[in-house]
């Protein structure tokens, strides 16, 4: 019996070993349904609109339909868990953020997903440069004025935050170490700080433009400064953290496409080619652009070493600002 039954175990062996690696096998007619974006932040938010341009985008590009998920709640954690738990067959994808998958993982020990291991990098989809808003009430007219008035006068301003271990909450604290100075932080946790902003309550926020854009232009707040190499040109009178002697400080917002790990590298190739070629939009780059950011896509390999190069710098300063929320 033994000698009879040996050919049917390798042969189901065989078999399941095919079965295993199907999901991995190239799929050339992919997509041949419709594919979810899995996105870790409300429906109505700022990278949920996006998130539904770009579905639209690749819609029009690759023939079949792309759509939101919307999946918030708890720092990012719940939509990140699912998309990393997910399908690795192309058809589920996942809008991660610096938020997301840069900052989170040094703020928590445990987390339902391994933020390096779990996802497969498509494509870039933009950046977000970080501003220094202000309310007209600050004299400062740009960062190093406003550096030399809080050197003289510590905790002279309030600093609006979207909450501790938030974006906001830690550009305001690397701004405070790499300048040597010190802002009183408000903590809004849920609450956008946004209205008192622009109620005088707090003078000074820091964050990616696109909610601040218009009160900017509509001379409610003003800009004291913004990341980036060069001055943004659709700030062009707004000089650089750098120009401020902060050559250093870079907080960019960025979101991209990821993919469930073990998801074909055909279907990645074929997504991030179709994102490159949504990069060429020029209604799509526009938007980016007025709201003081920049539509950038690239490849898998490039788009896994800005992420590794983006997660070890917020690591560096969530260390040094001994900020955990566990």
């Amino acid at each position: 019996m033994r000698v009879l039954n040996m050919p049917l175990r390798r042969w189901l062996t065989l078999a399941a070993v095919a079965a295993a690696s199907a999901g991995a096998a190239a799929q050339p007619d992919y997509p041949a349904k419709a594919v979810r974006i899995i996105a870790p932040f409300p429906a109505g938010s700022g990278p949920d609109a996006n998130a539904r341009e770009i579905a639209a985008e690749l819609t029009r590009i690759l023939g079949q339909t792309f759509f939101v998920e919307n999946r918030p709640g708890a720092s990012n954690i719940i939509g990140t868990e699912v998309a990393a738990k997910a399908p690795a067959d192309g058809y589920s994808l996942y809008i991660g953020t610096t938020s997301s998958l840069s900052v989170v993982p040094h703020l928590y020990a445990k987390l339902p997903f391994n933020a390096e291991k779990d996802f497969a990098p498509v494509s870039l989809l933009g950046v977000l440069n970080t501003g220094l808003v202000a309310t007209p009430g600050v004299q400062a007219k740009d960062a190093r004025e406003l550096i030399a008035a809080l050197k003289a006068r510590p905790d002279s301003v309030a600093v609006g935050t979207a909450g501790i271990g938030s974006y906001s909450h830690l550009s305001a604290v690397w701004f405070n170490n790499a300048a040597g100075v010190k802002t009183s932080l408000v903590p809004y946790n849920s609450n956008s700080p946004y209205t008192d902003l622009l109620a005088g309550q707090v003078q000074l926020m820091f964050d990616g433009l696109p909610a601040a854009a218009s009160h900017i232009r509509a001379g409610k707040l003003k800009l004291l400064a913004i990341t980036g190499k060069e001055r943004h040109p659709s700030f062009p009178d707004v000089p650089t953290f750098a120009e401020a002697g902060l050559p250093g400080y870079a907080p960019i917002a960025w979101q991209g496409i990821l993919a469930p790990a073990g998801t074909p590298k055909d279907v990645l190739e074929k997504l991030s080619a179709a994102m490159q070629k949504a990069c060429q939009s020029p209604e799509l780059a526009k938007k980016w652009r007025d709201y003081g950011g920049e539509l950038r896509c690239n490849t898998p390999a490039e788009f896994t070493a800005f992420i590794d190069a983006d997660r070890a710098m917020w690591g560096k300063v969530i260390r040094e600002a001994k900020v955990r929320l566990d």
